[in-house]
């Protein structure tokens, strides 16, 4: 089994080691983790996984100068597919955007493509890229998915260990099948390696029997001392809920705060490919 501990991809990595800042382009700072890591441990092969999907990732702090010395800002939107055999380590990846600070490039689309070329080449597929001018980014405006909070029911925790056992069916009679969308604000884990907190707003959507809404949030909290990254953690709930729920259909997003001018939302399901354009308020 291919797992995260102890393995030696994650020992070349610069996160949590310090490291200077390059303000020349240098696309050799990025770095690849490759994703087979852990999905040994959710049964999950690349070339049969039960979810389609993307890692959406925004970046905040892109800077670059144009051919008369001129800073030009943008806001980024990139999309990951998450069949490519590798994300983009996320401390490597804001230490390549940075190195834009200082180059001249004659155009957007010239940083656009750079940025393409690039970031294909690290996760092992396509990436798409999006350049946008700060105050013109319409999928950054504020709008939250339609869905039901989960997060004022009154449920007691005494445990915060990952717990996918927690999860159960709704004793309704006369089970029927239901569609709805729920939302909790209280997701948080930790960095894998940092142990830094991770917070995010986690969008669930399904088609089946009625998932009990207390023990899901229950279950949802058990994350909050679980060390994964965000990629990690929602395909562990999407596997999860598939295991343990009579689901028929099944979609997770993950809508996680940024760090570092980052914010990065995983976005996986049975039968959606894209992410859908949505921000909260604490991004």
């Amino acid at each position: 089994m291919t797992t995260y501990k102890n393995s030696s991809e994650l020992n070349k990595l610069s996160l949590g080691k310090p490291t200077s800042y390059e303000t020349e382009y240098n696309p050799k700072l990025l770095q690849a983790v490759p994703r087979i890591l852990n999905r040994d441990e959710l049964n999950l092969k690349d070339c049969n996984l039960p979810f389609l999907g993307e890692d959406v990732w925004y970046g905040y702090e892109l800077s670059w100068l144009n051919n008369k010395g001129k800073p030009v800002v943008a806001v980024a939107e990139f999309r990951f597919p998450c069949q490519s055999p590798s994300i983009v380590e996320s401390k490597s990846f804001k230490l390549y955007l940075n190195s834009f600070n200082q180059s001249k490039f004659d155009s957007w689309q010239q940083v656009e493509d750079h940025l393409i070329s690039d970031l294909s080449k690290t996760s092992g597929m396509v990436t798409q890229v999006t350049l946008y001018p700060v105050n013109s980014c319409p999928a950054l405006a504020i709008s939250a998915l339609p869905a039901t909070c989960l997060d004022e029911l009154d449920v007691a925790i005494n445990d915060y260990k990952i717990n996918p056992d927690i999860l159960r069916q709704s004793d309704r009679r006369n089970k029927k099948e239901v569609t709805e969308s729920l939302v909790s604000h209280l997701l948080k884990s930790n960095c894998l390696i940092t142990n830094q907190p991770d917070w995010a707003s986690i969008y669930i959507s399904y088609t089946g029997n009625a998932i009990d809404h207390s023990s899901l949030l229950k279950y949802l909290i058990s994350f909050r001392e679980h060390n994964e990254f965000h990629e990690q953690c929602v395909e562990r709930i999407f596997c999860d809920l598939k295991k343990h729920c009579d689901i028929s259909e099944l979609t997770v997003f993950a809508r996680y705060t940024r760090r570092g001018g980052l914010d990065i939302n995983p976005f996986r399901s049975t039968h959606v490919k894209h992410a859908p354009l949505a921000r909260t308020l604490r991004q």
